[in-house]
């Protein structure tokens, strides 16, 4: 599955710099440091955290996109740094665990 194929199940463009990304697995976590060691490349990560430190632990893990849920925010700033390093940024209204059930399956 593509980043782009969210947006037809309800997930929200917030910042889309390649769509083409495929998704390979989903990590939920808001521990910057546990998921820059633990989320795979290619990973739909979920979190609630919208600074800019997310941008640079999902560039470094190379997720294919981050999803915010519970309908969190993304600051202009930080789109505008996510933009620049080529991370693609999705929102969705639903809780974490709503929002990872979805991921997952549709990713089966």
């Amino acid at each position: 599955m593509k980043v782009n194929d969210l947006l037809a199940h309800g997930f929200k463009a917030l910042c889309l710099t390649d769509g083409d990304r495929e998704i390979d697995g989903v990590y939920v976590g808001d521990l910057l440091s546990w998921v820059m060691g633990r989320a795979q490349m290619d990973n739909a990560w979920i979190t609630i955290m919208s600074n800019v430190n997310v941008v640079a632990v999902a560039s470094l893990a190379d997720t294919s996109c981050v999803i915010l849920a519970e309908g969190v925010a993304l600051p202009e700033d930080v789109r505008e740094t996510a933009e620049a390093k080529d991370v693609n940024i999705l929102g969705s209204d639903d809780p974490i665990y709503e929002t990872a059930v979805k991921l997952a399956a549709l990713l089966n």
